[in-house]
């Protein structure tokens, strides 16, 4: 919502201030489809050109992001610490029945409980993957803190080559702007023959291939880029609380403390008070 009140917002005081200056639309409005062409083409010719597969195809689901907001909410982050909470329970009381949770998880009533989580394939394959490693009995839990360290790192550099492709086609936007008015320039002197009038609104058709490259860099690509990589890194906050539960467990802290460790790990603003996380636990304990 408040992705499309800005976009709205930028159009309206761009071009409602250049109304009130005096400006006309005419010549913009007659310019406009050949330097976007221009511009655009360029520009999505050149993102094919220096993104690959992986990237191109998650650029439109990364763009849809942007716009929805972060995937995960408060409900969310209390919900994986009421999950961890019964597997780490269920990991000491029985280790032996934990093996069925997390080598089908899809079958598992642990799991079916929290729908949102079970379709997220990143944060499922976190949680069995350490719990199973842990399960080897590792000498050092370090090293599946380590283990976990790596794979959240690449995670995260993966989930940004998107908005990195799109701040670098931000900042070579107004560039191509600069070819459609040189374009546009040519284009004039080729007329120089034409009275006054003719050539003005030639060379002001040409100034809009340079309004339109900074324009759609600074008014549009590069905040869609801003706004992604705070989306992603606000998402990312979600596998950092399934590692710091996790990593506690390890180290065989209290359960109830390993989940404190995660709660306190989550973002101010999708952290669950400690009250209502407490009384879901209590839930937990006298549903068990």
């Amino acid at each position: 919502m408040f992705g499309m009140l800005g976009i709205v917002l930028t159009v309206a005081m761009v071009f409602g201030g250049f109304l009130l200056a005096g400006g006309h639309l005419d010549v913009i409005l007659h310019a406009l489809p050949y330097e976007m062409m221009i511009i655009g083409g360029a520009a999505v010719g050149a993102y094919a050109l220096s993104n690959d597969t992986a990237t191109l195809k998650h650029t439109l689901p990364g763009l849809m992001r942007a716009f929805k907001g972060p995937r995960w909410s408060d409900a969310d982050h209390q919900d994986v610490l009421c999950l961890l909470y019964q597997l780490l329970r269920l990991a000491r009381s029985s280790p032996v029945d934990l093996e069925e949770h997390i080598e089908r998880p899809e079958e598992s009533a642990i799991f079916r409980a929290y729908p949102r989580i079970l379709a997220d394939d990143e944060a499922v394959t976190l949680i069995t993957d350490t719990l199973r490693s842990a399960s080897l009995n590792y000498d050092d839990p370090y090293q599946v803190e380590e283990m976990l360290s790596r794979r959240l790192a690449l995670i995260r550099q993966e989930a940004m080559h998107v908005p990195h492709a799109l701040q670098s086609t931000a900042d070579a936007l107004p560039a191509l702007g600069i070819v459609a008015a040189v374009l546009g320039v040519i284009k004039t002197m080729s007329s120089i023959d034409q009275p006054p009038e003719v050539l003005g609104k030639m060379i002001g058709g040409a100034l809009v291939g340079t309004f339109l490259g900074v324009f759609l860099a600074y008014g549009f690509v590069a905040p869609l880029a801003q706004r992604l990589t705070a989306v992603l890194k606000q998402d990312e906050s979600f596998y950092e609380v399934i590692k710091s539960v996790l990593v506690a467990g390890l180290h065989q802290h209290a359960t109830n403390l390993c989940v404190e460790v995660g709660r306190q790990a989550a973002p101010e603003s999708l952290r669950p008070s400690f009250v209502s996380l407490e009384s879901a636990l209590r839930e937990i304990k006298r549903a068990s």
